[in-house]
């Protein structure tokens, strides 16, 4: 284990005084803004006071920004490696191949948490703005747990994306256009086998309908499947690269 905590510490250093950091207070910041602006505008049908301004933070959240956001961040993570080559060096190291991929996964789903507390902390912020004077909704703790079980989904398959794809804006599209197809899959009741929606489905994004509780199985099944599965592909990639790396 501690030679995973030391593969997670060299990802860690690589965030500090990141760029990326403006991208991640930017837009949870703009989701937060647009969303109470949203709700502000339109209580004469929003009358449920935090409910009602969980819909319009998550709408633009759960389907437009945090998969935006979490791509930025996994293509960070491999930048360094694209860079030169880095790749040769990255191959040579004593590290297992499969704790490669494994290290950056661990500082995604640590992101994924954070995006997570801070979408809670400007929702909270955002209410008492707003004046509310009902109680917090007892769901709330999970549907950031649950939003950052199925972020932590999203991070696996972009940072497989990431690793393959050298540029760094083709996988952040990627992660855009999964998240805007997110909002069909849950529309049609399919968000379960489609990762960016799993994201959404967790946080009860827009309303679209919480899960209940005979769901929650099958909903952690998906989440560790496409937690999972991008991780052994990683792997394997990473063992045929090392193969033509050192021939």
């Amino acid at each position: 284990m501690s030679m995973f905590y030391q593969v997670m510490r060299t990802e860690l250093i690589k965030l500090r005084r990141a760029p990326v950091w403006i991208a991640f207070f930017a837009l949870t910041a703009l989701s937060a803004v647009m969303g109470t602006f949203n709700y502000l505008n339109n209580t004469g049908i929003l009358t449920q006071q935090w409910y009602s301004l969980w819909t319009q933070h998550t709408l633009f959240a759960g389907f437009f920004f945090l998969p935006s956001l979490l791509g930025v961040l996994c293509a960070y993570l491999w930048r360094m490696e694209h860079c030169e080559h880095n790749w040769n060096a990255l191959m040579s190291r004593p590290v297992p191949l499969w704790m490669i991929f494994g290290g950056k996964l661990a500082v995604a789903a640590a992101l994924s948490f954070l995006t997570q507390a801070a979408t809670g902390a400007f929702y909270l912020i955002s209410g008492l703005y707003a004046g509310f004077d009902a109680p917090l909704p007892p769901e709330l703790p999970r549907w950031l747990l649950m939003g950052a079980l199925g972020g932590i989904a999203v991070c696996s398959v972009q940072l497989l994306i990431s690793m393959v794809v050298r540029s760094f804006a083709p996988p952040v599209a990627v992660a855009l256009a999964g998240g805007v197809a997110g909002l069909a899959f849950v529309s049609a009741g399919l968000g379960m086998i489609q990762p960016y929606a799993l994201l959404a489905l967790g946080m009860d994004a827009n309303g679209t309908g919480a899960l209940a509780p005979e769901q929650w199985g099958p909903f952690f099944g998906s989440c560790a499947f496409f937690t999972g599965a991008p991780w052994v592909l990683a792997t394997l990639w990473l063992r045929r690269r090392d193969v033509t790396t050192h021939v």
